[in-house]
């Protein structure tokens, strides 16, 4: 298993900044100093994605830096304290955990909010698994499916379905990657080889995988007392042809998780599952009239402190470890680390 210093067994329940637990106070006196980027003299390339800001070295490999930038609607809304070291840890965990279904691109942890990766040429494809139908934004199932569609990601769909219902089983539903301020746009499984997007064989291979990495989340999950609804996972293929797993793995920003043990209570009331991922921050802006078109609401103090301490509740629920935050603001932190690796 992979040796990662940040994810020592400290006991839980309260992870702790300065002595204490983290509180929503403690949240919110960090809104400000959210890392939003990471700015520093860097003499190879680089690269900003939604969430990681990308760090090229020349050797062939890659430094993923995860901010606290939160995306949804395929927009950047906002920052959330101590999210990118919730994120990088998290993955982290579940790298180490799913290494023997398929290799991954991590090479090292250095810092709560770095990570060594090896570079990979990233598939076309997001490759979605999803357990139940759910979901408010428009690549979601039960959004479709509530539009009165049911013919949805090449799958037929009955009348009569509930949301937050379970599937018979995971379906995958893949999506192209839409770049920034582009919406995905939804595929079928056959369309990804008749596209060319990928090779039958090499789709064949990721499928595989992400329907036994699913099914290991769901059973570790649920001994958090955590039900995986569904989740993204992104592949890519090393210079020497290896598919690899890239990118995150079941974290609250790429998987939805709810409550088990209030979930048939609050299935059969008509009430959404308790959660402990980003669809939180989803029905907030949704309630208020944004699915990702035109110019979104600002998200409130109130809202952005709530997210944070979900992701923490989440990480700590998932790992079994309580959340030890690292130095904070992180910024100064993560140049340190970033300008090792020039040595």
């Amino acid at each position: 298993m992979m040796t990662n210093k940040w994810l020592e067994p400290t006991p839980p329940p309260a992870a702790r900044v300065s002595g204490h637990p983290i509180g929503q106070e403690d949240v919110r006196r960090s809104i400000p100093y959210a890392l939003h980027t990471v700015e520093t003299d860097w003499p190879y390339a680089r690269e900003r994605g939604k969430v990681r800001d990308i760090f090229m070295l020349p050797d062939g490999r890659r430094l993923l830096v995860t901010t606290d930038r939160l995306s949804a609607f395929d927009r950047v809304l906002t920052a959330v304290p101590f999210k990118g070291q919730v994120l990088n840890q998290l993955s982290a965990f579940w790298f180490d955990r799913t290494a023997d279904i398929i290799p991954n691109h991590i090479l090292d942890i250095p810092d709560p909010n770095v990570a060594l990766v090896r570079e990979c040429e990233l598939f076309p494809v997001e490759v979605i698994v999803r357990g139940y139908i759910t979901g408010v934004t428009q690549t979601a199932l039960w959004y479709r499916y509530s539009l009165g569609e049911r013919y949805i990601y090449g799958y037929h769909f009955p009348d009569g379905l509930h949301k937050n219902d379970p599937l018979p089983e995971p379906i995958i539903t893949p999506t192209t990657k839409g770049r920034a301020g582009e919406h995905d746009e939804r595929l079928t499984c056959a369309e990804v080889v008749e596209r060319g997007l990928l090779d039958a064989a090499t789709w064949e291979q990721v499928q595989a995988a992400a329907l036994a990495i699913f099914k290991r989340g769901q059973e570790l999950a649920q001994r958090g007392g955590l039900i995986l609804v569904d989740t993204k996972y992104e592949f890519g293929r090393a210079p020497d042809g290896t598919v690899m797993l890239v990118d995150e793995v079941h974290t609250p920003d790429s998987s939805r998780f709810w409550v088990a043990e209030t979930y048939e209570e609050r299935l059969a009331q008509g009430a959404e599952p308790d959660n402990f991922d980003k669809e939180f921050l989803r029905l907030w802006y949704a309630e208020r009239g944004y699915r990702g078109d035109g110019e979104p609401p600002a998200a409130t103090e109130e809202l952005i402190a709530q997210v944070s301490q979900r992701y923490i509740a989440c990480y700590e629920k998932l790992t079994g470890a309580a959340f030890v935050p690292a130095e904070y603001p992180a910024e100064a932190r993560i140049i340190r680390v970033l300008r090792s690796f020039l040595s």
